[in-house]
């Protein structure tokens, strides 16, 4: 999806994984909203952000995300980025 300076990137991970992914996205910035669905396409949380929420303003959404990834056997992370260019890689 593009509208104007905004896109969405899409990551399949295990539920273990989501953890490390999220905290892995939220370092690389620019992030304006994470989706965690699980295998049927159904979200399971979704955590806007906004600028300036950082550290123990996350920790609430990080123990959700925890609980989600012990019970998800595999899920799909929907990020929207506040730019528009993905990432360097």
């Amino acid at each position: 999806m593009n509208e104007g300076n905004v896109h969405t990137e899409e990551f399949r991970v295990t539920g273990e994984a989501v953890l490390t992914k999220i905290k892995e996205l939220l370092h690389e910035g620019n992030i304006r909203s994470i989706t965690i669905k699980n295998e049927e396409g159904k979200v399971l949380i979704n955590v806007p952000l906004t600028l300036g929420v950082v550290g123990a303003l996350l920790l609430p959404q990080l123990a959700a995300i925890g609980a989600i990834a012990a019970i998800a056997t595999h899920c799909t992370i929907v990020v929207e980025r506040a730019d528009g260019t993905p990432p360097a890689v």
